[in-house]
């Protein structure tokens, strides 16, 4: 019997905190934009929408509660998406300051990075002389010597007072084939219940390469770890191998993960003018390939998430 295929469910992630301001103009930096750009992205075909913060004055990354409140209640009472917030901030926060917004909101899902790593894009200073704010170039040229950190003891805590303890799931932010197997660790031990929702991100400096041989590795190291009726597996291609990474990895049964924090583009010299504008394209090319866009709820039934009442904010 012919396999029959699931719907893709559409990731967006709005922001991040990779990339600064000068990188585009288009980057959503104050909570109106920030919620402007997901509630288009939502209407475009997003079902999930990965969320960090930045302070509206200068558009750096923050870990502020009361930032995240200015959009994250707007964005749920517009929107049917589910809302992922991160865990991961940005290499200079604290793990404290990374959980504060997650334990007080217990959203449905957050992400989760499996592993601590090099996490870098200091090349791309080379390439900008002129700065809008003081705080940018010291802020990417210093990634070259800071590491993103969430050791074993780091995720079994996440797992236990924000998985556990306010039944928010996870998006499972898999860098390398060695993230797969941190995960595996933390199923056998018990503290991780399927379904798995794993993003295996490629392109990343300190991370797989954009290969498209390492997709395949990933999948087939995530099949024999969990079982491939055990996992939900999603792609995230950086920068410029965004929307041939993604398609690929549909073909292969995955699922999709666009917006400005991954790749500031929409094609080859083209900057995206916003979120949305990237999920209309995914979704153009993933309908064309006879695919189905799943709907937030269900991508809620696929992933065994709580629901979107089920939060408290």
């Amino acid at each position: 019997m012919a396999k029959v295929y699931d719907k893709v469910i559409i990731s967006c992630a709005v922001t991040g905190s990779v990339h600064t301001p000068t990188m585009s103009e288009y980057l959503p930096l104050t909570p109106d934009q920030i919620t402007e750009q997901s509630i288009e992205a939502a209407e475009a075909g997003a079902a999930i929408l990965h969320l960090h913060a930045r302070d509206p004055r200068t558009g750096s990354p923050t870990a502020d509660p009361k930032v995240f409140d200015e959009f994250v209640p707007r964005i749920k009472a517009a929107t049917d998406a589910v809302i992922n917030i991160t865990t991961g901030g940005s290499t200079r926060m604290t793990l404290e300051e990374r959980l504060a917004y997650p334990l007080q909101a217990k959203p449905e899902m957050c992400s989760l990075n499996m592993g601590s790593m090099n996490f870098s894009i200091h090349p791309a200073a080379r390439k900008i002389t002129d700065w809008k704010y003081d705080w940018e170039k010291p802020y990417i040229e210093g990634m070259e010597d800071l590491i993103f950190r969430n050791t074993f003891r780091d995720i079994k805590k996440i797992l236990k007072i924000l998985g556990e303890d306010c039944g928010t799931r996870f998006e499972f932010e898999c860098y390398d084939v060695g993230h797969l197997y941190n995960l595996a660790h933390f199923v056998d031990e018990g503290l991780i219940k399927g379904p798995l929702f794993i993003q295996s991100i490629y392109g990343i400096l300190g991370g797989l390469g954009p290969d498209p041989e390492n997709l395949v590795t990933m999948r087939t190291t995530a099949d024999r770890l969990f079982g491939r009726e055990n996992y939900r597996f999603s792609i995230l291609g950086a920068g410029r191998h965004q929307m041939s990474l993604l398609t690929m990895g549909a073909v292969m049964g995955g699922n999709v993960r666009v917006g400005l924090e991954d790749s500031l583009y929409l094609g080859k010299g083209e900057m995206a003018k916003s979120c949305a504008e990237q999920v209309r394209k995914i979704r153009r090319i993933l309908e064309e390939l006879s695919l189905e866009i799943a709907t937030p709820d269900e991508a809620r039934a696929m992933l065994g998430l709580k629901g979107k009442d089920a939060v408290a904010f």
